[in-house]
């Protein structure tokens, strides 16, 4: 795909793949910036996914294993394969912004934000989709 066919597709809460893992686009950059002058989007996703749960287990045990490290980056869009989900996360649009990543402890707090609400969607049950490694 073009770029110019990306953009079209690229929005928020948009849900593609980049080097086998999903992510989702906060912020959709489509004329660029001056830091980075080609189409791109600001996009968080899981670097390291929950572990599997099972009944068995103590509560403790529980929350430590449903534990998500996630990652904020800027990708081109050329680097982005549009899949046909979406996944809303509230309130991250505020959050993360091009200034983020700027400084390293607004990068650290944005990633923060971003994990309690990512873990907050998984203990919660939705999208389980989401939360899974993609297999090739």
């Amino acid at each position: 795909m073009k770029a110019s066919q990306d953009a079209q597709q690229a929005n928020n809460g948009f849900v593609p793949t980049i080097e086998d893992t999903r992510v989702v686009i906060i912020q959709p950059l489509d004329s660029g910036s001056k830091t980075h002058s080609f189409p791109h989007a600001l996009v968080a996703g899981i670097e390291r996914y929950p572990s599997q749960i099972t009944r068995r287990m103590s509560k403790t045990r529980q929350t430590k294993r449903s534990k998500v490290k996630p990652f904020i980056k800027i990708v081109n869009y050329n680097h982005l394969m549009p899949t046909r989900y979406t996944l809303e996360l509230e309130g991250l649009k505020n959050v993360i912004t091009n200034d983020t990543f700027k400084e390293p402890s607004q990068r650290e707090e944005a990633k923060k934000t971003v994990k309690k609400s990512l873990e907050e969607r998984y203990t919660t049950g939705k999208n389980r989709w989401f939360f899974t490694p993609l297999r090739f």
